[in-house]
């Protein structure tokens, strides 16, 4: 796999990425009791949601890609120990914009679900800042 975004991201907390196609990405992520929201093991969002906006920037694949906009549907509950598969598929490309559909599973159930809208700038967005 040749990674060109995001060469930095922990892992741990936004997912392992398995597979890398042009326009597509699959991450894996174990959920740990770091991201527990509280003593029932509840998985925060915040963590689900991190891996599939980072299995969208994947399937972009370029070092300039940004996160413009979700629409997004939590569908089921996660908890420690479980581990989740976000899939992500471009649905549409027009010049520097991407639609990325993710979906992100347990076992054969949808938990997460969301439509992300990506920008490839011409520089990074920190450039000169």
């Amino acid at each position: 796999m040749d990674i060109n975004t995001h060469e930095q991201i922990d892992r741990s907390l936004c997912g392992e990425p398995v597979s890398l196609a042009d326009g597509s990405s699959e991450v894996r992520l174990i959920c740990t009791q770091k991201m527990a929201a509280d003593k029932t093991g509840l998985i925060h969002g915040g963590f689900i949601f991190g891996m599939a906006d980072y299995a969208a920037m994947l399937s972009v694949n370029h070092p300039n890609v940004v996160l413009a906009g979700a629409e997004s549907r939590f569908l089921k509950p996660s908890k420690v120990g479980d581990v989740l598969v976000a899939k992500a598929q471009e649905q549409e490309k027009d010049g520097r914009k991407h639609i990325i559909k993710v979906d992100v599973t347990c076992g054969f159930e949808v938990v997460f679900s969301a439509t992300f809208t990506c920008f490839v700038t011409k520089e990074h967005v920190l450039a000169g800042a």
